[in-house]
């Protein structure tokens, strides 16, 4: 069974990109996560040890991250948790990362502008004089059949 986490931090490292053997994007970066608590006896926050997590992101998720985090940003990231752990040199050797599924920036600590993505034309089957008509209107590559339903009607 797979877990699931959402983690608020910083991003710790510049997001690096790369392209999978499939050619799908891949995004990389690192996070930092540090809780935060009120020291009554001091009047002020501390903050605890951090934690640093890998995040992980692919295909359209990678392209829009790395147009869109900085190191330092503040973070909201969602997805599957993953713990790998292996032996180099009689060393163990643990990371700790986050498949993302979903990456924001905090909006309680600061103000964002969101830009939707332009997605690739949506393809469509459609009579000649429907081709040319509303469905570029509404994302629609439309390729024309060389059936109308006038030239329908000629041949009935």
């Amino acid at each position: 069974m797979d877990t699931y986490v959402t983690v608020v931090g910083n991003a710790a490292s510049e997001v690096r990109v790369q392209m999978t053997q499939a050619g799908v994007p891949l995004a990389r970066f690192r996070m930092a996560v540090s809780p935060r608590r009120f020291d009554r006896d001091s009047g002020q926050w501390v903050s605890g040890d951090a934690s640093f997590y890998t995040i992980v992101c692919f295909r359209g998720l990678a392209e829009n991250v790395t147009s869109s985090i900085d190191k330092g940003d503040p973070l909201v990231v969602t997805g599957r948790l993953r713990v790998r752990e292996w032996e180099r040199e009689g060393r163990w050797l643990t990371i700790t990362e986050i498949d993302a599924s979903s990456v924001g920036h905090d909006l309680a600590r600061g103000v964002a502008e969101f830009r939707r993505v332009a997605r690739p034309a949506r393809l469509a089957l459609v009579a000649d004089d429907v081709a040319a008509g509303a469905t570029a209107d509404q994302g629609v590559l439309a390729i024309g059949t060389g059936n109308s339903p006038e030239r329908e009607e000629e041949a009935a």
